[in-house]
């Protein structure tokens, strides 16, 4: 499934790059969290129905970002200050700097976000943004999702995610 959500042509990941710095915007489909917490264990069809349930309350997205294919820590910071600075608004702030709203300017609540320090071990800085699944938004032809400027001159960065997408995603065939 991974390789289907990646690929930008089936609408799941869209890719921008502005001013040197790279942003992936990646949803994640209920199946493919159902997945990851099951791993390779053998599970129940109750157990993935009640995973099912508990993952489909919400959205996720995944947001990557990179400047020379390494994590924004590692590039942007030209001081110890500025790298202080970045890790508190990646850790804490993100709440105030990522939004979701339709075209009616209805915004979306963020449930929650998840930044797990990579200590420049990855290509990117990746963080889950949670939103909840409400119908009502779900009913417009997109979301859009802003990340504001983090101090690396982008500006306002804005993607475009078709609700159709969000509304038939793909899902995984479990063996029991």
């Amino acid at each position: 499934m991974l390789d289907y959500i990646k690929d930008e042509t089936n609408g799941y990941t869209q890719h921008k790059t502005i001013n040197g710095v790279d942003y992936t915007l990646m949803y994640r489909p209920t199946d493919a969290l159902v997945n990851q917490e099951l791993g390779d264990a053998s599970s129940s069809s109750a157990q993935i129905k009640e995973l099912r349930e508990k993952y489909s309350k919400y959205m996720y997205f995944n947001l990557s970002m990179s400047q020379n294919n390494q994590e924004l820590l590692s590039t942007a910071p030209k001081n110890r200050n500025e790298f202080g600075a970045m890790v508190n608004e990646l850790a804490f702030g993100m709440g105030q700097k990522v939004h979701v709203y339709t075209p009616s300017k209805d915004t979306l609540e963020m449930a929650d976000f998840i930044y797990p320090r990579m200590y420049g071990m990855s290509r990117a800085t990746t963080i889950m943004f949670v939103y909840p699944r409400d119908e009502k938004h779900l009913k417009e032809d997109y979301l859009n999702f802003t990340i504001q400027d983090l101090g690396l001159y982008t500006g306002e960065v804005k993607f475009k995610v078709p609700t159709d997408k969000l509304n038939n995603e793909p899902t995984i065939s479990f063996k029991n």
